[in-house]
């Protein structure tokens, strides 16, 4: 079995914000969602995201993860990172397979811890440039808890900004999850590790 390094409780902090916003499937809120500017980006995703979550249908809400995944987040660049040290031997239909298998193991892992946080709050700090887009720092406040700095990686393409990775308190959740990966694959090979996310998802 694959063995998570990423602590959970930053992770689902973190996946609160980030994964809350993939909550708000619908053509209307999506069109509302500002992705030309970094700091409203990040605002309207979480906004949207966390009343979501307060709405307390689960299964919708997973519904609803999966449709917006590929709207605001830059899956195919996140999953080729986690895999970039195997992506060269790999065959087209063990990619096409792995590329398939992401969105659903990501929200099969998360969704439904989000639902612990649909009282808390993201609140935008400031942004600043970075490679090809932005870094949008925030904040997750929680009652009772001490507020958890997240920063929100956000990459400017075509379509607007999309996220491309986050880090929570000091954690890089991409590059902890590649090495995680990267020990699963070296230990059982891809087409299991492909198998172990699709259980997952």
């Amino acid at each position: 079995m694959i063995s998570m390094r990423i602590p959970f409780t930053a992770a689902t902090i973190a996946l609160a914000g980030l994964a809350a916003p993939i909550a708000l499937a619908t053509p209307a809120s999506a069109a509302a969602i500002n992705n030309q500017d970094p700091q409203a980006f990040i605002s309207g995703l979480s906004q949207e995201g966390f009343g979501a979550l307060r709405g307390g249908n689960r299964a919708a809400a997973k519904v609803k993860f999966r449709d917006l995944l590929s709207q605001h987040f830059a899956i195919d660049q996140i999953g080729d990172r986690l895999i970039r040290r195997w992506k060269p031997t790999l065959k087209p239909d063990q990619l096409a397979a792995y590329q398939a298998a992401l969105p659903n193991y990501v929200i099969g892992i998360y969704a439904d811890r989000l639902f612990e946080y649909a009282d808390a709050d993201l609140k935008v700090i400031r942004s600043q440039p970075a490679a090809n887009g932005a870094a949008v720092v925030t904040q997750v406040v929680k009652k009772g808890q001490q507020p958890i700095t997240a920063i929100w990686s956000v990459t400017k393409t075509p379509a607007g900004y999309k996220v491309s990775n986050l880090t929570v308190a000091g954690i890089n959740l991409a590059l902890t999850q590649a090495a995680d990966f990267d020990a699963y694959i070296q230990r059982n090979g891809f087409d299991k590790l492909v198998a172990f996310m699709k259980s997952k998802g």
